[in-house]
């Protein structure tokens, strides 16, 4: 996704793809609070058998896939970076050596629709509907009023979570004639063994439930809908399987109406709730 980096250089071009973003570290930070959402799994009763004897408790019915499992969400940018320039240009380590901006006002549509209004709108979604499966959710940011994390910070509570599954909901900001479709991002080549083949998997889980819920594959950015990357440091410093969704081009009249959406934002939760289930059942 592209996004701007600061109010002095929002008359700038605006930055490419892979939206990453955090709070900066300043000096002695208070440590990020993660909201976890863990509701009390239901109970399941065992249809009674009126020909055999009942069940031993070995082979009553077992809970749910997703009983158990930890899911981190990561609604990407947020709502205060736009007014804290310093804070968010502050380099942060980025994985591979490298150092980036901690993190970035992200994009919007030609209407004005902020990127972190959408990602934080999708990202609840999500998590509510996950919650309700008995999954543990975990927020990468508690409001969109916020300034980051930085995206060092956002990696390490996926890590610190233990998460089974990291997503980071993002949208792209291309002005390039005709630019629309989602992809997603996972690091290559991989750092670690939860980069390698379980963030693959995951990226193509993603890629697949998305196309499935009717939305297009990227026409400008990577390839069948996935796009390797070895510069995002959100993806470089995970060490949990991790993958980075940009939802679709938010400077695309038909993609940006979609996102300005209630039921179009609904959508979009749909299917990466679909395919983070399915990712966990796997």
């Amino acid at each position: 996704m592209r996004r701007a980096i600061a109010p002095l250089l929002l008359a700038g071009a605006l930055l490419l793809t892979g939206c990453e973003e955090d709070t900066p570290a300043a000096p002695a930070p208070a440590p990020v609070v993660t909201r976890t959402v863990t509701p009390t799994p239901a109970t399941v009763t065992p249809s009674p058998s009126s020909v055999a004897p009942p069940a031993p408790p070995s082979s009553a019915a077992a809970p749910p896939v997703a009983a158990g499992k930890v899911v981190v969400l990561d609604p990407g940018h947020n709502g205060g970076n736009g007014s804290h320039a310093a804070e968010i240009n502050r380099l942060v380590p980025a994985g591979r050596g490298q150092t980036k901006p901690c993190n970035t006002t992200g994009t919007s549509t030609n209407a004005g629709y902020p990127e972190h209004a959408f990602t934080w709108d999708v990202a609840q979604r999500v998590g509510n509907a996950l919650a309700a499966k008995g999954i543990r959710v975990v927020y990468t940011r508690q409001n969109d009023t916020g300034v980051g994390p930085c995206v060092d910070k956002r990696a390490a509570i996926g890590n610190d979570a233990n998460a089974d599954a990291v997503v980071s909901i993002h949208a792209d900001g291309s002005n390039s004639p005709g630019a629309n479709g989602f992809h997603v991002a996972y690091s290559s080549p991989p750092l670690n063994a939860a980069q390698g083949a379980p963030s693959t998997r995951l990226a193509q889980t993603l890629r697949d439930t998305l196309r499935t819920g009717g939305f297009s594959t990227s026409n400008y950015i990577g390839g069948n809908g996935l796009s390797a990357r070895a510069d995002l440091g959100g993806l470089n410093l995970s060490t949990r399987p991790i993958a980075l969704v940009e939802c679709g081009n938010m400077r695309n009249a038909a993609e940006a109406a979609r996102m300005s959406s209630a039921e179009g934002r609904q959508q979009f939760a749909a299917s990466i709730t679909a395919a983070i289930e399915a990712y966990l059942a796997g």
